[in-house]
């Protein structure tokens, strides 16, 4: 049953040869929307791109709306979360082995690039575990029209869970058990019924998302010689910035040959909402620009949604008992104390980054049921935003506590404000 058209769909399973499978041995699983109620993206034949995912491994679930007046944008998105929230539980479509690792939602007309690297992550950063010397490859995943009529522009995501290096004590070694976990559902997409960056494509854009710079458990990882779990709940720059740079330097090269414009933009949602911060601002800082590829080619954005966040890190003992204990203990740890190390703590956030009228629109959103340091980080962003006036809007109450705007008509706001500012 569709929430969106009120009404069943008619579904076909189709198996490749050769099954991709997870870390965990669950299968790679793509839910494809065919026939929506508005035109495709791409000129090529629905067949020609199912082959083309079956020839990948993908085992490949065709849901057909045949051309359903209502099956758009932002009403689709309520089918976009029931799918994942479906795939998450193990009930989809009779389904009970698809990956909630790395399965996906579809639209006719797109395809996938997976697990791209971006940036060589540091070891040394956050020292997690011990057994981690060399460094593994931070990725992302890319969804682009296949054989587009126009170039369309990219939303790019920094995830809001956490791959990691893990030692297996029992082996003995280092495995690959929690790398490529940016799009892990219970964490993500089904977690918090995020649908924003999967339903763009029903707004004629592409999407990407890439792992959360902080390349560590996100209650763990320390400074070399530091005190156990320094960085709770936060990441550190140079690191995160640099990753932020090189990963929207990266989607900007590989997208020309797959279909995307020039523009970019940015969404994040708590943590990827820190880290996704660090891409809008305009100040050169040259620590900031040695990481990854591709550094001749530009990390400039041309808008941003961003979710609540931690966007200025010298703000955090303005209320007592509100939610951010964990930074007001931790933060000395790594940086020394505020008074005498501002400077330093200036850079750490995305505040500090932006410098002039060069920096892009901004959307930004969050309840005041949330933790109150949310809104405080949001007062301050939106203040350095005033000062310089940058265009933005702020979008309050959408529903509660830490959560994403999940409405229609709220959705819709967010993709016209893409639109107005990406095409």
């Amino acid at each position: 049953m569709s929430k969106t058209i009120q009404d069943s769909i008619r579904y076909s399973i189709q198996q490749p040869s050769v099954l991709l499978t997870d870390q965990e041995g669950h299968f790679l699983t793509i839910a494809y929307l065919v026939n929506p109620g508005f035109e495709k993206t791409g000129l090529n034949t629905t067949k020609e791109d199912v082959d083309w995912l079956l020839n990948q491994g993908y085992r490949v679930v065709i849901l057909d709306y045949n051309h359903h007046s209502k099956a758009i944008s932002p009403h689709i998105n309520q089918d976009i979360i029931a799918l994942n929230d479906a795939i998450a539980s193990g009930e989809f479509c009779s389904l009970k082995d698809c990956s909630i690792l790395q399965s996906y939602v579809l639209f006719d007309g797109y395809r996938i690039k997976r697990n791209i690297p971006y940036v060589k992550d540091d070891p040394t950063v956050y020292n997690c575990p011990d057994q981690y010397t060399v460094g593994d490859s931070l990725r992302m995943d890319i969804i682009y029209p296949a054989n587009p009529k126009t170039p369309v522009p990219v939303v790019l995501s920094f995830s809001y869970s956490n791959s990691y290096a893990t030692y297996d004590e029992e082996k003995g070694m280092l495995t690959a058990a929690n790398q490529n976990k940016r799009t892990f559902l219970p964490y993500t997409f089904a977690g918090f019924d995020d649908s924003l960056l999967e339903g763009a494509p029903a707004a004629g854009m592409a999407w990407a998302i890439a792992d959360h710079p902080k390349y560590c458990p996100w209650g763990s990882g320390k400074p070399l010689a530091g005190k156990n779990d320094t960085y709770k709940s936060y990441q550190t720059n140079p690191d995160a910035a640099k990753k932020v740079k090189a990963a929207i330097r990266t989607l900007r090269a590989k997208g020309a040959d797959l279909g995307l414009s020039e523009k970019i933009g940015i969404y994040g949602f708590s943590r990827g909402s820190t880290a996704g911060a660090l891409a809008i601002g305009d100040r050169h800082v040259p620590a900031f620009e040695n990481a990854g590829w591709y550094r001749e080619i530009s990390d400039a954005v041309q808008a941003a949604v961003l979710g609540p966040g931690v966007f200025d890190y010298t703000q955090i003992y303005g209320h007592q008992n509100d939610g951010d204990e964990n930074l007001e203990s931790r933060c000395p740890w790594a940086w020394g104390n505020l008074a005498d190390n501002r400077e330093q703590w200036e850079t750490m956030g995305a505040t500090y980054l932006i410098k002039s009228s060069a920096t892009p629109p901004v959307f930004l959103f969050y309840n005041t049921s949330d933790a109150p340091y949310y809104a405080d980080q949001i007062t301050v962003l939106t203040q350095k935003l005033d000062s310089l006036h940058i265009p933005h809007f702020v979008l309050k109450d959408y529903g509660s506590g830490h959560s994403v705007p999940k409405r229609t008509q709220d959705l819709g706001l967010i993709y016209r404000f893409l639109e107005e500012n990406l095409k």
